[in-house]
């Protein structure tokens, strides 16, 4: 028995910044699923920065989508057929699903989402890959300690926002950077930031530097002209967490940056520690932060916002859009109703 599903598959290899022409829609098959496997109605699709080096066939952490390949993604979907032991019809489940309207997958990829604990597009957020990326760059990278300056690269973005709501809670000062006035009233006046400097202004580092005369903690996600404002204020000991470096991805702003003597000096005299951070190695550490941060959703104390693509076809424009600064929080694409 087979079936047939929409996909969105990478067409050709962007040279520089990707463009709607570098995605294709496709219709593909898909199999009723064997022993150990599922086959899942894709609800919600999660669209992320990482993806762009996807889209390259450079050597990398993973492997890159091979041309006329589904383009990779985490989405939340609900079970049609289980071939799995443990995972019923109707189960929802968050797996590696793609830019598709249904997969077939081995169960020993999914994970389970509780529509109970909050809405279930959530697990692609606030409570998914981007809100655990942020509690485990807060806690086990950065080191966050009361009363030290964290500044906060895409601020209003689903990483960035959880990190400063996060880092205000546990009695750090918190300065974020953000695109635009909007995003940064809405870091003050909603997520709690001490203040927010719209990383497009000529003087930035000007603004940096009075909000913060000295970082104990950045948050990187996203290099540039913030990398080249911050790297100068930190303290001595400070730590950066390297999460993403958003700016840098299409091979734009390249002269925004610090020449590698100068930053390797301010690394090696102010004892900087510098780490890269892939979510994927800190897995272990899922149940913990659910644990702290889930009930944190659900009354309120930690907020959150979506930007929302209707329909699987709009996930290329979403997605281009998304990596120009286009989306408010986490960008998802709703593919199907729940």
């Amino acid at each position: 028995m087979t079936d047939t599903v929409k996909a969105i598959t990478l067409a050709s290899r962007p040279k520089g910044a990707p463009a709607t022409s570098d995605f294709a829609t496709e219709t593909v098959e898909l199999k009723a699923p064997e022993a150990g496997q599922v086959r899942v109605q894709v609800l919600w699709l999660s669209l992320d920065p990482y993806m762009r080096g996807r889209m390259d066939d450079a050597k990398s952490y993973a492997a890159p989508v091979p041309l006329g390949g589904v383009m990779e993604g985490e989405a939340v979907g609900r079970i049609v057929a289980s071939n799995a032991e443990g995972f019923a019809e109707g189960d929802i489940v968050i797996g590696p699903f793609g830019w598709s309207e249904g997969a077939v997958v081995d169960a020993t990829h999914l994970r389970r989402v509780d529509p109970d604990r909050a809405p279930i597009q959530t697990a692609l957020g606030v409570l998914g890959m981007p809100g655990l990326t942020a509690w485990v760059g807060l806690n086990d990278i950065a080191e966050a300690k009361a009363g030290e300056t964290i500044v906060v690269s895409a601020a209003t973005g689903a990483v960035g926002s959880v990190v400063g709501q996060l880092a205000k809670a546990r009695g750090l000062r918190v300065i974020g950077v953000a695109g635009g006035a909007e995003k940064c009233a809405y870091a003050v006046e909603e997520l709690g930031f001490d203040a927010c400097i719209d990383h497009r202004a000529e003087d930035l580092a000007e603004q940096l530097k009075a909000a913060a005369p000295e970082v104990d903690i950045y948050f990187e996600n996203v290099g540039g002209a913030t990398l080249a404002a911050v790297l100068p204020l930190m303290a001595v000991g400070g730590r950066i967490a390297l999460i993403g470096m958003i700016a840098w991805y299409n091979g734009k702003n390249l002269d925004q940056t610090i020449p590698l003597p100068a930053m390797w000096r301010a690394i090696l005299t102010k004892r900087l520690k510098v780490q890269g951070m892939i979510v994927m190695d800190h897995a272990d550490r899922r149940e913990a932060f659910l644990d702290e941060v889930a009930p944190l959703v659900a009354d309120g104390r930690v907020k959150y916002r979506e930007t929302v693509a209707e329909g699987l076809d709009q996930a290329p424009e979403a997605f281009l859009a998304m990596l120009e600064g286009g989306n408010f929080g986490k960008q998802l694409v709703k593919v199907a109703d729940a």
